[in-house]
């Protein structure tokens, strides 16, 4: 512990108890679902448990009881055997009220038959049995042979009792217990729902009792704003000497859904597997149960906690930070969305720019009083002065000059038939609230049927498109697995680097080659920490360590690497600049010029060289991403980028603005799914799906530019639009 770095502070004054909720929740297991998450599973199988009709051992229903509240037997009026209510616990699919046969889960791997046997012309000594190639096997056609099966003649030729000898195995399918055995067998299975609880994930049992007609199963199937309207009536159905305890269980859940209403996630189910759900909806799920709590006294730190919100989702979130203040909490949140900071009481402004170019305080405030500040980036867009729009997009009539793309399809999850027109070489975007279906349209149909118009989802209709158009997909998912991974290796730069130096005087006179500048593999890598930059300290009882490698100093190599010199810099010298710095030293090497001034106009010249992939926002990733296609026709590809604005300054956003730009200018068609109004503002098209979410949104409720959306009266949107732009007319 003595190796860990301390914090660089002075001091730290007053601190109290803190709780920070991460910009990125991790992903939960296969066990957890929106209802787990939320604990409003937990008092739905509480009033299932006391409040429902059971059935008695002859299969009678029996109706609510005082005795079930009170947890005593009572018996069945139509034949005397005596009721026994399950607890809640036996109602639980992660306890003892979980299927036997998926437990639990809701899901079951079985062996498939057609990947054991792919290619039914073949005979098994020739390898019809896939597996049995894989896992050195090579004894079972001669077991097989033993128990009577023709190894000689085609897979297709062989009864039904010869191929049911060979498919009981082969046995290492049945060995699959562990990850790394069933990652092996993956290509053979596949996943289905339990064929017994039909993906509810309850014993047989659980959904016996019932609250009116539905049973447990039903209700979690339910959209949360379903349930509560659901849980309305649920009063009613029992005695009156029974409607207190109902009315106290109803009025729990309500209390504990109504933020969750309020901050956008009423459209989800509660059997929601928690794994589907996206980085802003766990996120939300996370701040919904700590405004529950209702602590006081602790200092809640959000990290980002716009992101995924629709603008009228954001007056939800305010609504949740006032309460935290309220029970006398207090809040500090990182945030670039304007709608948010407007409402913060001060206001702390860290630039004047990114990475090393960054790190001082420049203004801060109450967000009114913040234009007065010289230093500020911020308060031309807090006061309204500061114009949105950079580049105004195309006019009404010549949006589809170029072309268009035509989708139609069928009904899916909640989204209703769609027939919807992206025009060619344009940027198009998709707005709407959360679960409104924008991701289905894009992620689910859109973008599998251009990939393969042949083998286009069942739900597409139609798909009027050009010859060989092409569709990229810009995520924002990390890239790279580990530091490893760097912003000189990802845009191809670093092979560049070592040949330069190994052509160095010095390096040539001590026999060293490209690769023995190599971080990861070459002779002149730190060997403390395998050239990372970084040791993971063990430290037992406690969570690993990761800190500066004390031998390199986070330089990945060793000092010898120090001696070659090009322009006075070494390479771990060089990898230690940003890509604005890097281009200074890089003139005399084109090729690696022109890839660092290309990060440099995507707006990311202030990431350091030798700076870990994987460390990057979500934003940079997207962009880092672009970096080879900014620089040649793409008049045959279309780009679809999903929340590219996340965590951007207003600032950044105008340089992804531009970005998108230099793409359509090259004839791309770009699409993207985004709240930020500011990119909204600068679209050609847009397409506003809504007008809720889940079963309330699915269709397209406005689509046009966006002075067109914002004067349309059904547009959600709209409204928050006019705002932004009349903040600057004003």
């Amino acid at each position: 512990m003595s190796q860990a770095t301390r914090a660089a502070v002075d001091s730290v004054e007053h601190v109290p108890a803190a709780l920070a909720l991460r910009q990125r929740p991790a992903v939960p297991g296969i066990r957890s679902t929106f209802g787990t998450s939320t604990e409003l599973l937990n008092v739905l199988r509480l009033m299932f448990s006391r409040l429902a009709t059971h059935v008695c051992p002859n299969g009678h229903r029996v109706a609510p009881t005082i005795d079930v509240a009170a947890e005593t037997a009572f018996t069945c009026p139509d034949c005397g055997a005596e009721v026994r209510a399950p607890g809640a616990e036996e109602l639980a699919f992660n306890s003892a009220g979980a299927c036997p046969t998926c437990e639990g889960t809701g899901t079951v791997r079985m062996v498939d038959d057609a990947a054991l046997v792919p290619d039914p012309g073949k005979s098994i000594d020739d390898g019809a049995v896939v597996p049995w190639q894989m896992f050195g096997f090579n004894v079972q056609p001669a077991i097989a042979r033993e128990f009577g099966v023709r190894t000689d003649v085609p897979w297709s030729e062989l009864d039904e009792r010869e191929r049911d000898i060979v498919l009981d195995g082969p046995e290492e399918l049945r060995r699959a217990d562990t990850e790394k055995r069933l990652k092996r067998v993956s290509r053979f299975l596949r996943e289905g729902v339990c064929p017994d609880c039909g993906g509810t994930r309850l014993a047989p049992a659980a959904p016996a009792p019932r609250i009116g007609e539905l049973n447990l199963a039903e209700v979690t199937a339910m959209t949360l704003d379903g349930v509560l309207e659901w849980a309305g009536g649920v009063a009613d159905t029992v005695p009156a000497e029974m409607r207190p305890m109902a009315e106290a269980l109803v009025e729990t859940l309500t209390g504990m859904a109504r933020r969750l209403v309020e901050l956008g996630l009423g459209y989800l189910s509660l059997d929601r597997a928690g794994s589907t759900l996206s980085t802003g909806e766990r996120q939300r799920v996370q701040l919904a149960r700590a405004v529950r709590n209702r602590t006081t006294g602790v200092l809640y730190m959000l990290d980002e906690p716009s992101i995924g919100l629709h603008p009228v989702n954001v007056d939800g979130l305010l609504g949740v930070m006032r309460d935290l203040l309220a029970d006398g909490n207090s809040v500090v949140f990182v945030d670039h969305d304007v709608q948010i900071l407007r409402e913060a009481d001060w206001l702390i402004e860290i630039g004047p720019g990114s990475g090393t170019e960054g790190g001082s305080v420049i203004a801060q405030g109450e967000p009114e009083r913040l234009p007065e500040s010289a230093g500020s980036l911020l308060s031309g867009f807090l006061d309204g002065s500061e114009d949105p729009v950079v580049q105004p997009g195309a006019e009404a009539g010549e949006v589809f000059d170029r072309g268009a793309i035509r989708l139609e399809t069928d009904a899916l999850h909640t989204v209703h038939p769609l027939n919807v027109e992206f025009p060619l070489g344009r940027l198009t975007a998709i707005a709407g609230v959360s679960g409104s279906g924008k991701s289905t349209l894009l992620l689910e149909s859109l973008v599998p049927a251009l990939q393969d118009r042949a083998a286009a989802p069942g739900h597409v209709r139609a798909l009027e498109a050009p010859e060989g158009m092409k569709v990229q997909v810009v995520d924002a998912t990390p890239i790279g697995q580990n530091v490893r991974s760097t912003v000189a290796t990802y845009s191809g730069v670093m092979d560049q680097l070592r040949k330069a130096y190994a052509a160095t005087d010095t390096a040539r006179a001590a026999g060293l080659s490209a690769s023995d500048f190599s971080y990861n593999t070459g002779s002149l890598a730190c060997q403390r920490c395998e050239g990372t930059g970084q040791v993971t300290l063990d430290v037992q009882f406690l969570p690993d360590v990761e800190i500066t490698c004390p031998e390199c100093g986070g330089g990945r190599y060793t000092p010898e690497a120090g001696v070659h010199l090009r322009g006075g810099m070494s390479l771990p010298q060089l990898l230690h600049c940003t890509v604005r710095e890097a281009l200074g030293h890089t003139a005399d090497r084109p090729t690696v010029h022109r890839k660092l001034g290309r990060l440099e106009e995507l707006g990311l010249g202030y990431l350091t060289l030798g700076e870990a992939t994987p460390s990057l926002s979500g934003g940079e990733a997207q962009r880092l991403k672009l970096v080879s296609q900014m620089h040649r026709d793409q008049s045959d590809t279309v780009f679809v980028l999903d929340e590219p604005s996340v965590g951007l300054h207003p600032l950044d956003v105008r340089t992804l603005v531009g970005v998108l730009r230099k793409l359509t200018d090259r004839g791309a068609t770009v699409v993207v799914i985004e709240h930020d109004l500011d990119l909204i503002a600068n679209a050609d098209h847009v397409i506003e799906m809504g007008p809720g979410g889940g079963a309330d949104g699915g269709r397209v409720i406005a689509a046009g530019t966006p002075a067109q959306v914002m004067a349309d009266e059904k547009s959600v949107t709209g409204p928050y639009l006019a705002r932004t732009l009349a903040a600057h007319e004003g």
